[in-house]
């Protein structure tokens, strides 16, 4: 089995790469956002829960969004192994999400970090936000403290995961088939 972490900071590609990695490798993939909205939008107990949060703009506590989590998991014991987008995001999900997968007899076999310079990443958003229709993709200023608080909190884990020997830098900059390509390589070395 294996179980992957992709991080990267939004515009950097995790969500074209990981339509990749799930079909090549057979991965169950698991994104944060799908489950929140997946939840909230069949009124599941856990999507109630994290929408009294929501609403008044707060962030959902990691004991909900970990336990979604596990729900998915638990819902794909066949699976080849998973690839979480979107989680951890923090040291606390990193451990919480190590804790569980051991009640499995699993653990994370790598993190992959797509990497590209600030001001590359920031104009393919603003270029993604003329036809996204994101708010959040059309005003640099928001952007750039995205990735302020995407340095804060993630590269903790940049950390956490390289003590363990799990950590894996990947350029993001290039062709989808050219950064595909490397990602295959730290995978298919693993």
């Amino acid at each position: 089995m294996i179980n992957i972490v992709l991080f990267g900071k939004p515009g950097a590609g995790k969500g074209t790469q990981a339509e990749f990695l799930k079909e090549k490798y057979n991965l169950t993939h698991l994104s944060t956002g799908d489950i929140f909205r997946y939840n909230i939008k069949n009124d599941t107990d856990l999507g109630k829960l994290a929408k009294t949060y929501m609403d008044k703009g707060d962030l959902v506590p990691d004991e909900v969004t970990i336990k979604m989590l596990e729900s998915e998991v638990d819902k794909n014991p066949g699976s080849a192994g998973f690839l979480f987008d979107g989680f951890p995001r923090t040291l606390a999900q990193a451990a919480a999400l190590d804790a569980f997968l051991a009640t499995k007899q699993q653990q994370i076999t790598a993190t992959v970090a797509l990497e590209a310079d600030d001001e590359i990443l920031i104009q393919r958003l603003l270029e993604r936000g003329k036809t996204s229709g994101r708010p959040d993709d059309q005003d640099e200023d928001k952007i750039r403290n995205r990735y302020q608080e995407y340095n804060e909190k993630t590269a903790p884990l940049m950390d956490y995961y390289s003590i363990q020997n799990k950590f894996h830098a990947v350029n993001g900059i290039g062709s989808v088939e050219e950064v595909t390509q490397r990602l295959s390589q730290v995978i298919d070395n693993l």
